[in-house]
């Protein structure tokens, strides 16, 4: 681990790529990590970047969130291609539900979004996906899904897919019963892929 966490080896150009001057513990500096991992066999990597629940301030904070981890995010996502290992990499980009279309404002704060289930955005990047490609859209007011609409249990098939697994045999026993993480539904939504 100690030769992994020292990115001393990392020429200036790739630290300027994703925007860390080091070991500072920023979510650009963990992007470089993430490399540095996957590099070393490691399978499944999880980054977190916490500040989105932008219930009110949301200009404010979406400037900050965004240029914390734009720019390294871009810089992962290049290195990986640079080095031949998107191919077999694949980038989850999401959080756990969507924002309202419609502002939501506290005590005169500067207006915010609110939790929404009926629809929300993630990036898929690398390991066998399409890229260049939107898939699904919402109505004209950004509030239902309308077009192509990807539950939740069809994007863990899909997922699971990707790395090989075939969602309807992956079971847990859970109080005397087996279980599926995608229920009793789920499909691989293959118009995404390669």
């Amino acid at each position: 681990v100690p030769e992994l966490m020292d990115i001393s080896d990392e020429p200036k150009h790739v630290l300027d790529m994703y925007g860390t001057e080091g070991a500072d513990g920023s979510f650009a500096y963990n992007c470089l990590l993430a490399r540095r991992l996957a590099e070393r066999g490691v399978r499944f990597i999880q980054l977190y970047h916490r500040g989105w629940d932008h219930h009110n301030d949301l200009t404010k904070f979406m400037k900050v969130c965004s240029g914390l981890t734009d720019q390294p995010t871009a810089a992962l996502i290049q290195d990986l291609k640079q080095r031949d290992m998107l191919k077999d990499t694949l980038i989850v980009w999401t959080g756990e539900f969507g924002r309202t279309p419609m502002a939501q404002s506290n005590k005169g704060d500067s207006a915010g979004r609110d939790h929404h289930m009926r629809s929300f955005s993630l990036f898929l990047c690398g390991g066998g996906v399409r890229g260049g490609q939107t898939f699904g859209a919402t109505d004209e007011l950004g509030y239902h899904a309308a077009e192509n609409p990807v539950h939740v249990n069809d994007l863990h098939a899909t997922l699971l897919h990707q790395l090989g697994l075939d969602h309807k045999k992956l079971t847990y026993f859970y109080q005397g019963r087996k279980f599926r993480l995608t229920d009793i539904a789920g499909e691989v939504v293959h118009d995404i892929l390669v």
